[in-house]
């Protein structure tokens, strides 16, 4: 039976070139209105981790999450799903130094600005500093990530560097990290702390 992890695959393959016909087939059958465009993985694995905090189904409720490969894909996923394609609402996140892809895509696209959500630096900034870096490290810790931290945070490179900077530095040097802490970070959150992108975008779906 079809379902929404078909709906993603048949939109990559069409992004990267293939034909369009499986995707608006599946968008049909699964009555996809909504079609959130996010730069990658790990910021995928924290609204799937929000919306299930709060006991949302976003499939069921026809909302497909994109992870588009980075910033500058936007134009073209946009334009495959918006107006000039499939005419799905369109929401997501950026970053704020991508913002300016984001525009440019969206403007060809003639898409709707409203419902896109920028993070100062990236997500995981956005995440460490609504939890605090000290429950950042403690979630380190619980993870068996404290060796790799520790060696992290005695190379030249690092030294000197606010706690913030060096917590979001490391997750990014590992693949794969990112994506599991985008999750951890995210259920660690106190209901009340979610930064304001995140909250903003789920709210608007």
């Amino acid at each position: 039976m079809a379902d929404m992890r078909a709906f993603q695959d048949a939109v990559r393959g069409w992004a990267s070139g293939g034909a369009g016909g499986p995707a608006s087939e599946l968008a049909e059958l699964l009555g996809v209105r909504t079609a959130v465009l996010l730069e990658g993985p790990s910021d995928l694995a924290a609204v799937e981790a929000l919306a299930a905090r709060r006991g949302r189904d976003l499939a069921a409720e026809g909302v497909c999450v994109v992870s588009m490969g980075g910033a500058m894909s936007v134009g073209r996923y946009a334009g495959l799903l918006g107006p000039p394609g499939l005419g799905l609402r369109l929401a997501g996140l950026c970053d704020e130094g991508e913002q300016r892809f984001y525009d440019r895509g969206l403007q060809r696209a003639r898409a709707p600005h409203q419902g896109f959500f920028v993070c100062v630096s990236d997500l995981e900034d956005e995440l460490i500093r609504a939890l605090g870096t000290a429950r950042a490290e403690e979630i380190v810790r619980a993870e068996s990530d404290l060796r790799a931290w520790h060696t992290f945070l005695r190379q030249p490179a690092h030294h000197g560097r606010p706690r913030q900077q060096q917590l979001r530095r490391f997750l990014g040097t590992t693949k794969g990290r990112k994506i599991r802490y985008g999750r951890l970070l995210v259920e660690a959150l106190d209901p009340e702390r979610v930064p304001a992108p995140l909250d903003g975008l789920l709210a608007s779906l």
